[in-house]
C-alpha cells in the first residue's frame, strides 16, 4: 500500500570490506610524497547534502553521517565525528583500521598536532575546505613542525576508480508567483550591499544563493532543489553564472541570459583570476567559499574579503509571496499529517507496524497531495529507545516494531514548490507512563513559551533559547541540540543565518521562518520532540517603546493530548493549546475524508471540558 520514492533504508557498506581503499590511498599519497591527507565530508560549496560524486568520506571509511572528517597518516587513521554520530561511526567503520575521535572537543587539529612528525607533509584539497578550516590545519601543522600542502588534484579521486559522474539535474525556473521578486530587483538589492561593503564584486559560492538570486531551482542533490553552480556579481555590469549547460533547457538559458551571462563551471577560475588582476576587492562567503578561491584571488593580485554573504540575510526574510506560499504549503501538509496521524492511531496498537512502515506511509500521504517534489530530509522515525537517538535514521537492520507502551517520535518534512515544511510529533502508543507525560508536558510548555514569545526588534535566537528549556531545567533536565533553525522557501530546510540556539547571534527579522523544536531524550528508553515552524511577525503592544516581534505558527497538526498533563500548565498555556487545536481543526476539516475528520475532531478537543 505504502512506499517511499525519496528515501531508502539500505545499510551502507562499511567495515573491513573498505580497508583495501585505505591501503590504496596510502600508496597514492606515498607516490605523491605526502605523509598524510585529510578528507572532509564536504563538496566544493559545503552543502548539507552532497552528490554521490562527492561522498569521499563515506567511500573511504563507510561512515555516512552528515558531518565528519578523516585524517590518514602512514601508520594511523582517524575518523572525526560529533556527538550525534559516535555510536554510528563505531558501527560503520573498521575500528581495527580507524580510530573514532571527536570532531568538536578536542578538534581534529589537536590529534594532528600530536601525531604528525616534524618534517611531515600533510595534504589537503583546497576546494573542499574553507579558508578558516585551512588556517586551522596550517596552524596545527606548524605546531608539529610539519607542512600543510595544497594539492592540485585530490589523491582520493585517483584511487576511486568507480566514482560517480557529477550530477546533471535539470534546472527549472522558480515562478514569480512563488518567488515574489524578480532577479533584477534582487540584484539591485545585492549591489546595494556591495556598495556598503566597498566590494568590487561578490562570488556566490553557495548554490542556495545562486538559486535564490536568479529564481531557479535544480535537482543535483537529495532533498534540496539545488542547481550546483557559482556566480560572480560585479558592482557594475552583468553577473556571470557558472553552470553546466547540459542542465539548461533553451527556455531556462534564455531566461537567465536576460540578466546574466552563462558560462561553463571550468571558466570560473579564469574569470575570477582576470577580475583579481585588476586589483579588485572580491567578497567571499566565509562559511561556503573554498580556500582555493581565496588563494586564486590573492595569487592574481586581488584582495579577497571574507565575511557574510549578503544574500543570506536577504533570502532569510521571506517576502509576501513566499509567506503566502508557505501558508498554503503548510495547509496541504497538514492534511497529509492528519491522515497519517489518524492511520497511526488506528494501526499502531495492533503491533503490526514498524518504523519503516511509518516512513513509507507518511511519504505516501504527502505524495497523494499531488504537489510533493521531495521530502525535505530523510524522515526520522524512532520508536522506544530509537527515539532517544536525536538524528536516528532507520535502516533494514535497525528497523524496530512499534509496541504498546512506546513513544513514537517522527520528524519529517516536505518540499513543495510553494514552501518547505518540517514538523515533529511524538505519539503515545497505548497508555503512556506518568514520567512520559511529565517530560512531554515540560517540553510542550517550552514549545509554547517560544510560540508566545514577544521580543524587541533586534533580538537574537540566543536570547530566547532558554525560554524553551526553563521547565526542563526546573527538573534538572535539558536537551543537547538547538531549539530551532531557519527554513528556506522551496530551498534548504536548514537555512542560515538565524537560529534559536545558544549560538544564534543573528537578529530575528520579520519574514524569517524558524523551527521551534525543544525535546527530551532518555537514553535506551524514549525520545520526545515537538516541532512547529514559526514565522517572525510584528507584535502590536499598546504603549510599547520599541518595535516588537512575535511568532505566527505555520504548522498545522494535532499535538498528542494523551501525553499532556494539564495540571502542570497555566491557564494561558492551556488556552494556547486549545486555540491551536481549534485552528488546526477549522483549517483542515473540510479537506479530509469522513474517518479522518472524526479522528481529528477527537484529537483536537479542548484539554479541559
Amino acid at each position: 500500500m505504502f512506499e517511499a520514492h525519496f528515501q531508502t533504508f539500505e545499510d551502507p557498506e562499511g567495515g573491513i570490506a573498505l580497508t583495501a581503499r585505505l591501503a590504496a590511498l596510502r600508496e597514492e599519497l606515498a607516490r605523491r610524497h605526502l605523509t598524510g591527507f585529510v578528507v572532509p565530508r564536504a563538496d566544493q560549496q559545503q552543502n548539507e547534502y552532497v552528490p554521490p560524486s562527492d561522498e569521499r568520506l563515506a567511500w573511504l571509511t563507510g561512515f555516512t553521517g552528515s558531518a565528519g572528517l578523516a585524517a590518514i597518516l602512514p601508520d594511523k587513521a582517524a575518523v572525526f565525528v560529533d556527538g550525534r554520530y559516535t555510536l554510528q561511526a563505531a558501527k560503520q567503520v573498521d575500528t581495527s583500521a580507524w580510530s573514532v575521535e571527536s570532531l568538536i572537543d578536542p578538534p581534529p587539529e589537536k590529534w594532528l598536532e600530536t601525531h604528525l612528525s616534524p618534517g611531515a607533509r600533510l595534504g589537503f584539497d583546497p576546494w573542499l575546505h574553507t579558508t578558516a578550516a585551512a588556517e586551522r590545519l596550517a596552524a596545527a601543522c606548524s605546531r608539529a613542525g610539519a607542512e600543510l600542502v595544497a594539492v592540485d588534484s585530490n589523491p582520493l579521486d585517483a584511487v576511486w576508480t568507480e566514482r560517480p559522474a557529477p550530477p546533471l539535474g535539470a534546472v527549472t525556473l522558480h515562478p514569480a508567483k512563488y518567488a515574489g521578486e524578480s532577479a533584477d530587483d534582487k540584484l539591485g538589492r545585492i549591489r546595494g550591499e556591495l556598495a556598503r561593503g566597498r566590494l568590487d564584486a561578490l562570488v556566490l559560492s553557495d548554490s542556495h544563493a545562486v538559486a535564490w538570486t536568479f529564481n531557479i531551482r535544480g535537482a543535483d542533490v537529495a532533498h534540496t532543489p539545488l542547481p550546483l553552480s557559482y556566480a560572480i556579481l560585479p558592482k557594475d555590469g552583468r553577473p556571470v553564472i557558472f553552470i553546466d549547460a547540459r542542465k539548461l533547457s533553451n527556455a531556462v538559458r534564455d531566461h537567465l541570459e536576460q540578466t546574466a551571462d552563462v558560462a561553463a563551471p571550468e571558466a570560473l577560475t579564469q574569470q575570477l583570476a582576470d577580475l583579481a588582476r585588476t586589483g579588485a576587492t572580491i567578497g567571499l562567503d566565509a562559511t561556503t567559499a573554498a580556500d582555493a578561491l581565496s588563494r586564486l584571488i590573492t595569487a592574481a593580485g586581488g584582495r579577497p574579503m571574507r565575511g557574510a554573504d549578503p544574500t543570506a540575510l536577504l533570502k532569510a526574510a521571506k517576502n509576501t509571496a513566499e509567506i503566502a506560499g508557505t501558508r498554503t504549503a503548510h495547509e496541504r501538509d497538514g492534511v497529509a499529517l492528519a491522515r497519517f496521524l489518524a492511520w497511526i492511531d488506528r494501526e499502531a496498537p495492533t503491533g503490526a507496524l514498524t518504523e519503516i512502515d511509518t516512513v513509507e506511509a507518511l511519504e505516501t500521504f504527502r505524495r497523494e497531495t499531488g504537489a510533493l517534489k521531495d521530502v525535505s530530509f530523510p524522515t526520522i522515525a524512532g520508536t522506544g529507545p530509537n527515539g532517544a537517538i536525536v538524528h536516528y535514521r532507520v535502516t533494514r537492520k535497525s528497523n524496530r516494531r512499534i509496541a504498546l507502551g512506546d513513544l513514537l517520535l517522527i520528524d519529517s518534512g516536505a518540499q513543495y514548490e510553494d514552501g518547505t515544511t518540517d514538523v515533529t510529533r511524538t505519539i503515545a502508543i497505548g497508555t503512556p507512563t506518568d514520567e512520559m507525560r511529565d517530560r512531554f508536558t515540560r517540553v510542550l510548555r517550552g514549545h509554547i513559551a517560544i510560540a508566545r514569545a514577544v521580543f524587541p526588534d533586534g533580538t537574537s535566537g540566543a536570547q530566547i533559547d532558554a525560554f524553551a528549556r526553563q521547565f526542563l531545567w526546573q527538573a534538572g533536565l535539558d536537551f543537547e541540540h538547538g531549539t530551532g533553525h531557519g527554513v528556506g522557501s522551496y530551498l534548504s530546510v536548514h537555512e542560515g543565518p538565524a537560529r534559536i540556539s545558544k549560538l544564534g547571534t543573528t537578529p530575528l527579522k520579520r519574514g524569517m521562518i524558524l523551527s521551534n523544536e525543544p525535546g527530551y531524550y532518555k537514553t535506551e528508553a524514549y525520545g520526545i520532540r515537538i516541532e512547529n515552524l514559526e514565522l517572525v511577525v510584528a507584535a502590536e503592544r499598546p504603549g510599547a517603546e520599541k518595535a516588537m516581534n512575535g511568532f505566527e505558527t505555520l504548522t498545522l497538526a494535532p499535538i498528542d493530548r494523551r501525553l499532556i498533563d494539564p495540571a502542570q500548565m497555566t491557564g494561558d498555556e492551556i488556552q494556547w493549546i486549545d486555540a491551536y487545536h481549534t485552528r488546526v481543526r477549522d483549517t483542515l476539516r473540510g479537506s479530509l475524508d469522513d474517518a479522518t475528520r472524526i479522528w481529528l475532531d477527537a484529537a483536537t478537543l479542548p484539554l479541559k471540558g
